[in-house]
Formats: C-alpha cells, sequence, structure tokens
C-alpha cells in the first residue's frame, strides 16, 4: 500500500527558508543588472515580494525588461512568503514547534540531572516501577518507543528504542545511579543491560527476566540484579496465603507511605565516624529514634543476630525502620 510521507516540521521550514532567502538573493543580484546599487537592490526586492506598494528606485521610466522582472519577481516572491507564512502556521496549529520546543526543554532538564533513576519500558511493569520511585522522591528519565504511553505524563522522559546507545545517552546514562530495564522480553532487556554497562560500569543496573536461563546471562553481561515478576507475584500470593499480616505490614511499610514507619538503607563512606564502633557504642537508637534491623557487610552477607555486637566497617549498608525524620537524624549521623 503506498503511503504518502509528510516533510518533517524542521524539513518544511527549512524549504520555507530557502525559498524565500533564494527570492531576495535572486531579486538583489537582478535589480543590481539593472544598475542599482547593492542596498538599493536589496531594498527595492524587499518592497517588491512584500507588496508594499513604495516607490521604485529606477532612474526614468522603467522598460520592458524591468516590468518583466518585477512581475516575475512579485509572483514568485508572494508565492515563496505565502509557502513560508502556511508552513509555520501549519506548524503551530498542529503543535509541531511547541512539542519540539517542550521537547528541547525536556531535555535540558535531563541534561542537568545526575544521580537520577532510568526506566527503560513503561507497560504495565515500568509504569508501575516509576510511580513507586516518585513516590518516594526519586528523580526518573523514563524511556519508550510507544508515544501513546508517554502521552500526558508528567516526568521526564526519551521517547525512543532504548535498545539504542543514543537514546540511553539521551536519558542520561553516563550520569544515572540505577536503570531498571522492564521491557517486554528477556532478549531486549539483555541487550539493554549490556550497552548500559558499556556506557556506565557504575551504574546499579536492575533488570527483568522471564527465566532462569536469561537470569544467568543478564548477570554475565553486567545486572547487579535480576528479578523475575512471576516468581515474586508468586512468592507475594504464597506469602498472603500463609502470613497475611507480615506480608501486610510489609506492604504498608515499605509501599504504601500511609504508614509513619519507613525501611531505609543507608551506606557507610569511607573514614566515617561509625567505623570500629558497635550499635550500642553508638546508642543509635536512643540518638536518632530508628531502629538498625540489618547490616550488609561488602561481601553481600546480612548481618542480623550480631547487629548489635559487630563493629561497622567501611562500605557497611545499613537497614533501618523508623520515621522520616528519625531515618534522616541517623543518615545525618552517618554523613560527619
Amino acid at each position: 500500500m503506498l503511503r504518502l510521507r509528510l516533510p518533517s516540521t524542521k524539513n518544511h521550514l527549512l524549504r520555507a527558508a530557502g525559498l524565500i532567502v533564494g527570492v531576495v538573493v535572486s531579486g538583489t543580484l537582478g535589480y543590481s543588472l539593472f544598475g542599482l546599487n547593492p542596498i538599493d537592490a536589496f531594498y527595492q526586492t524587499i518592497i517588491t515580494i512584500s507588496t508594499v506598494g513604495f516607490r521604485e528606485l529606477v532612474v526614468g521610466e522603467p522598460g520592458n525588461a524591468w516590468k518583466i522582472f518585477t512581475s516575475v519577481l512579485i509572483l514568485v516572491g508572494t508565492g515563496s512568503m505565502l509557502y513560508g507564512a502556511t508552513a509555520v502556521i501549519e506548524s503551530i496549529v498542529e503543535g509541531r514547534i511547541t512539542g519540539q520546543y517542550r521537547r528541547y526543554r525536556m531535555q535540558r532538564s535531563i541534561d542537568d540531572l545526575s544521580g537520577h533513576l532510568i526506566v527503560c519500558g513503561m507497560g504495565r511493569v515500568g509504569s508501575s516501577i516509576t510511580e513507586f520511585v516518585r513516590s518516594v522522591g526519586q528523580e526518573v528519565v523514563a524511556i519508550d518507543r510507544d508515544a501513546s504511553r508517554l502521552d500526558g505524563v508528567d516526568f521526564l522522559h526519551v521517547l525512543g528504542d532504548s535498545r539504542r546507545e543514543e537514546v540511553l545517552r539521551q536519558a542520561g546514562i553516563k550520569r544515572a545511579a540505577t536503570l531498571i530495564t522492564a521491557l517486554g522480553t528477556s532478549v531486549d532487556n539483555l541487550y539493554v543491560t549490556l550497552s548500559a554497562r558499556g556506557l556506565n560500569p557504575n551504574l546499579f543496573i536492575v533488570s527483568r527476566c522471564d527465566d532462569q536461563e536469561a537470569l544467568t546471562k543478564m548477570l554475565q553481561v553486567g545486572a547487579d540484579r535480576v528479578v523475575n515478576p512471576y516468581e515474586i507475584g508468586g512468592s507475594r500470593m504464597a506469602s498472603l496465603a500463609t502470613q497475611p499480616n507480615v506480608a501486610d505490614f510489609l506492604d504498608v511499610v515499605v509501599h504504601d507511605g500511609a504508614y509513619e514507619a519507613r525501611l531505609r538503607e543507608i551506606l557507610l563512606p569511607e573514614d566515617c565516624t561509625f567505623e570500629g564502633k558497635t550499635i550500642d557504642d553508638l546508642t543509635i537508637r536512643r540518638e536518632t529514634g530508628a531502629v538498625v534491623l540489618s547490616v550488609r557487610d561488602l561481601t553481600g552477607r546480612f548481618h542480623t543476630d550480631d547487629v548489635a555486637r559487630r563493629p561497622f566497617e567501611p562500605g557497611d549498608v545499613i537497614v533501618a525502620i523508623g520515621s522520616e525524620s528519625s531515618l534522616d537524624r541517623l543518615a545525618e549521623q552517618v554523613d560527619r
């Protein structure tokens, strides 16, 4: 089936501008051949194609050649001016210029981000991820190649195929802290994971997969965590069936936001004042009001039973529960 391909806004406007410039240059050269100096020739061209009706600059009675050239210039010039005006009006009416300006401003905002999170794929899984991440105050840039999924959203986004490195760069991949791939197939998620790891070696990558074989490959190409939504959904349903109150409590604390208590992880930096001290030494609960549930060391092991008597080490990650204010106080102590 033959489809008519309309010119893009940029080409449409460039063509109109080119026609107008061409008419002005041709008219100036033509009047110069009739003996006018360049300034007068340019002036004569402008008043001719704009049809303002000022006097002609020719000395004496204009000849036939002058009249024919001027008539042709009027026809071509006014036609070009109308074409240009139509292109601009059409672009404004269709929202092309407005849309391009909005995309330009959005790209400028993305370029100013650092330490943000990128979500690839705005299907049901990606949309849920984005909604939750934004609810906890994290800056998000979403990527999707389906424009209908991004229509009307009020957060930063890039329209394009996240498998392309150029699209990842537009989303600020080199300045991002985390990437989540939530595309529809494991192959696509694997490809994005591989590309993202090459663009930013320090990126924390969470990838979606649908089978065990894909999980292993994603870890091999650079994913830090791999998630199978079907397994998580099954585990969640099993938890509700066997321990519904525990499952509900975790949902309220982690996801709901209506409960005062929150869970937060806090990384201990180098030369932290916590180094070599225990929870009892620091009196964390009394000083901050937060409760340390566990500590994860650099090997990935969680310390729970010995968490109170184990000295903190650089690189430890504290998992604590408490109100927002108490967790903020704990984070401030860590940063001292």
